[in-house]
Parts: C-alpha cells; structure tokens; sequence
C-alpha cells in the first residue's frame, strides 16, 4: 500500500487497529507513525491515552498492560512502540495482534531492516491491520522522486538543480525534504528552483562539485576539469575521492551501454538506462568524446585507483595526487 494513501486514510480519522511499518527506509516509516501521532488524538487527550515507548527499553508485559488498557475521556488510545528492531519479545505480541484491543490504535517502527515476512506475527498484522513496507529509494529513481516531491511543495526544479541534490545529498529522503522544506522557506511557494538557489541557501557550489566534476570529464573540458580538481584539493570534503571514483565509474559504465543501445533517442535512452531524462541527453552528447574501446581502458583504470585510494599499491600519494593524476590519466586516454 502507497505512503501516501496511508496518511490520507489517516488525516480523514480512518484508522486501523494494527500498524506494522518496516523496511530500509526510515522516510516513510516516520512520515506515517507522525500522521498518526498528530491526528489520532486531541492535545488534551494525550496524557492519558498516548503511551510511546522504545525497543530498548520496553518491557512486554508494561507493553501489553497499555495495549489492553481502555481509552480515558476519548475515543481511543495510542500506543507507539518506536525503534522495535530492538525489542527482542516482538514476535510473543502474536496473540495479541490476532485479536486486538478495538479501542487501541498499536504502530510498531521497525526501522533500517525489512521484517522477515515468514513469522507468524505479521500475518496477524495482515489480517487485522496494516503492513507497510518501506524500501529504500535506488539511485537512478532519486531525480525523479526530487522532482515530484518539489511539485507536491508548489514549486518546480530544473534539471541540474535536480542533480545536484542528487549526487549531493545521495538518498537521504529526510535531509533531501528538509533542504527543500528551507527552500521553500526562503524564496517562497511558486518558485522554480535552480542551482544558484541551492547554491546560496544549501551551500552546495554550482561550480565545483562532483556532478560538474564528472560532467567536465565526460565533456572533455580538460580546464573546468582540473579547477574543480584544484578546489578539491584546498577542500577535500566537497570532492572526496572514494566519492569520485563511483560517480566516474558510473557515467562510463553508462556510456558503454549508450554505445551499444540502438535506439539513441533521449527518452529511448533514459528508458533503457533507467536514468532522468536530462541525465540521458548529456550521456548522449559525451559519448562522441569516448569510444568502447576507452571506455574499457578507463574503467580498467578507476579499479587500479580505487585500490590505490583503499591505501593498496600506494605509500606515498596523497588522495588529492591520485585525484589529480586519475583525471588526467582518463582525459587524454
């Protein structure tokens, strides 16, 4: 079942029994078990009715003594069992989950770990309530999500804007949606994002970063290229190269497949590779500057620099060196 059709059930005070949310991805399993948190009680029924507790330190009977409790002055209790991926007696709430309290609204936040779906416990859950299973968002659908998610804020994003966060954030839902949400702050609803926006109120530079830095090799603009290895090497946090390496490799295994797809339209390309559609068009403009044949020697190269920058085949270099020579290296191969 869709997050987002969960936490409409939920402000519309539809609510089930049971809820079991679990997975790799702690985004929704805290956008849900907060939805309920906000609605299913009033503030001035709280003290009474709302018990939180977590998998450390919960005890199974205190648990099922709340479970089995009965509602004061309000329509129903709460009871939220948060980091259970720590409770070790999760699977003796078995009996309780195959008949349980009508007046009790149960959320169970297993979170960073799917539950294995083979106990008998989450068939109680199936049954009498709500499984959601939160996973975690891959790569190449992150630009996609980035650009729905600002939709659904009332703004618009241009594509490299869209990069940027990307690359820069990786998939951090939560950091990814509190940067907008501070964007949306700062220049208002209706507004379309660019890069000089994120820039100035993330503080990820529009010029030197790794998306230009990858771009730049792929594009074979030698000087663009080595100022962003420069600004590497005074700040080594922006570009590091354990970082690097991955997004390089990547872009080269993407050109590799470029070569060989027949179809070399933008959306056929962004179909097949799986990738944003602005993300299709520069691979098809970079793959002039690399046949297959380069390809395979760079991508020979990144693993001996990857070794190298592992500490492997390398006493005397810095990372900043083998950042260096590694650019060089791949630009006039």
């Amino acid at each position: 079942m869709d997050a987002n059709l969960i936490v409409k059930d939920i402000q519309s005070k539809k609510f089930a029994s049971l809820y079991f949310l679990h997975g790799e991805e702690s985004y929704y399993i805290d956008q849900i078990s907060d939805a309920i948190q906000t609605t299913a009680l009033q503030e001035h029924e709280k003290d009474f009715n709302q018990t939180i507790l977590y998998g450390k330190d919960a005890d199974l009977l205190s648990l099922q003594s709340e479970l089995k409790s009965y509602p004061m002055m309000a329509e129903r209790r709460l009871v939220i069992l948060k980091e259970a991926q720590d409770f070790k007696q999760l699977e003796a709430l078995e009996s309780y989950v195959q008949a349980p309290t009508p007046t009790t609204v149960f959320v169970i936040c297993y979170k960073n770990k799917t539950f294995d779906a083979r106990k008998k416990i989450l068939k109680g859950f199936a049954k009498n309530g709500i499984i959601f299973k939160s996973d975690k968002i891959r790569d190449y659908q992150l630009p996609d999500w980035i650009a729905k998610y600002v939709r659904s804020q009332g703004m618009q994003i241009n594509g490299k804007a869209t990069m940027l966060l990307s690359e820069f954030l990786g998939a951090d839902l939560s950091r990814i949606t509190n940067e907008i949400e501070k964007l949306r702050i700062v220049i208002g609803a209706n507004t379309s994002i660019t890069e000089q926006h994120i820039e100035q109120h993330i503080g990820i530079s529009k010029d030197f970063n790794i998306y230009e830095l990858v771009n730049a090799v792929g594009q074979k603009q030698v000087n663009k290229a080595f100022r962003i290895v420069q600004y590497f090497q005074y700040n080594p946090k922006a570009g590091e190269l354990v970082v690097i390496i991955p997004a390089l490799f990547k872009l080269f295994s993407q050109l590799m497949r470029v070569h060989f797809t027949p179809n070399k339209s933008r959306e056929s390309i962004a179909s097949s590779l799986g990738v944003h559609p602005f993300v299709a068009g520069e691979l098809i403009a970079t793959r002039q500057h690399y046949d297959p044949k380069k390809i395979a020697a760079i991508i020979a190269l990144l693993h001996t620099y990857d070794l190298k920058a592992k500490g492997m085949g390398n006493s005397q270099m810095s990372n900043a060196e083998l950042l260096k020579e590694m650019v060089f290296q791949i630009m006039y191969a």
